[in-house]
């Protein structure tokens, strides 16, 4: 039996059409049972309170974050294994990325993942460790970024950014889109004409200058704001006593 296993695994891979046919097979039925299922649920993704669209501020510095290539040394999904949780936090929920246009869970970590480093260094750590990495952090190869804070933030009509986040399934409001360019202005300065219209569209972001120059408002501002959110949004206590609650009923 085992040499006709053999010699019928030696005529597929001396048959080049075939093994291309077989493997062709192979690879559209693993298709069709990992994506099938999904056509029969409703939601790949539970949603959990507190989880809102970023404020264009905060997207501007995303887009900042991506163009510079953050990504490409920090991670931002804390897996749910002991020695991760210890080190960064509670694990990542799905919820937390519902809005990222890609997410940036990533593979690769040089430096910490940063899931949940908002709130954990105040804005002036933020800034002078993007400015000289290794005045906080001796043992860093992370590159300067002080360049950040002389570039007065231009990006463009952050209307037509918003409306492109909606189009892809986003829940901005019409009221966010029309204000998004002076909702991006409002955020990090507390007495600008419209901070108040932004708070209310906005209850929960944080409203304050960020780069410790309220004269401009600069990439810095943003970066930092878009940092200062990350993993602030879900209380992630009440999140995992609900998810034990929910498989309790489902048993």
């Amino acid at each position: 039996m085992a040499t006709s296993f053999a010699e019928r695994h030696r005529t597929i891979e001396r048959n080049i059409t075939l093994l291309a046919v077989l493997a062709f097979v192979v690879v559209i039925v693993g298709g069709i049972v990992e994506i099938a299922p999904l056509f029969w649920i409703d939601n790949t993704i539970e949603k959990v309170k507190g989880v809102r669209p970023y404020t264009p501020l905060e997207q501007a510095g995303r887009d900042i974050y991506v163009r510079e290539g953050c990504y490409l040394c920090h991670s931002q999904m804390i897996r749910p294994f002991r020695d991760e949780v210890e080190r960064y936090g509670h694990y990542s929920l799905a919820a937390e990325s519902m809005y990222d246009h890609p997410f940036q869970w990533g593979s690769e970590r040089t430096g910490p993942d940063l899931a949940r480093v908002g709130g954990r260094y105040s804005d002036a750590w933020h800034v002078q460790h993007l400015t000289d990495p290794r005045s906080l952090v001796p043992e860093s190869i992370m590159p300067p970024y002080g360049f950040l804070a002389k570039h007065e933030l231009n990006q463009g009509d952050m209307r037509a950014e918003l409306a492109t986040l909606y189009d892809v399934g986003v829940p901005y409001r019409k009221d966010q889109i029309a204000a998004a360019n002076d909702d991006m202005a409002a955020q990090a300065n507390p007495d600008a004409p419209g901070a108040a219209d932004f708070r209310k569209r906005y209850p929960t972001a944080q409203v304050r200058d960020f780069d410790g120059d309220p004269a401009k408002l600069t990439e810095m501002d943003a970066l930092v704001a878009y940092l200062q959110v990350l993993g602030t949004m879900v209380d992630v206590n009440a999140a995992a006593a609900n998810e034990t609650l929910s498989k309790e009923k489902g048993r």
